[in-house]
This record gives structure tokens, C-alpha cells and sequence, in this order.
């Protein structure tokens, strides 16, 4: 019994960080734009870069 005495009030503080670093991160613009990313990279392109001629020795 003694033990509740010290989780409840852990768990609620843990509960209120939580939602502190949710509110925060919600205010910074980090769930803006979840779509974006991901079709990004399916939209990149993949072909590799044209490789210029080695310059010719005499």
C-alpha cells in the first residue's frame, strides 16, 4: 500500500512530461507535413549522375 503512495504521483508526473513533449513537438511543426517525406522518396531520382570524359593523356 505504501508503494501507491509513490506511483501515483510518479505516474501522473510522467503523464504531464508526456503530453509536454507532445504539445511541444506539436507546436514546433514536427507533425506538419507526414505525406511529404514519404513521397519524396518516391519521387527522387534514382539515375546516376552523368560521369564526364577522362581527360585523354598525349
Amino acid at each position: 500500500m505504501e508503494a501507491l503512495y509513490l506511483l501515483i504521483p510518479l505516474s501522473i508526473v510522467v503523464v504531464f512530461i508526456a503530453l509536454w513533449v507532445f504539445f511541444t513537438a506539436s507546436d514546433g511543426g514536427q507533425f506538419d507535413d507526414l505525406v511529404g517525406p514519404g513521397l519524396r522518396v518516391l519521387q527522387d531520382d534514382d539515375t546516376p549522375p552523368a560521369v564526364p570524359p577522362a581527360p585523354q593523356r598525349e
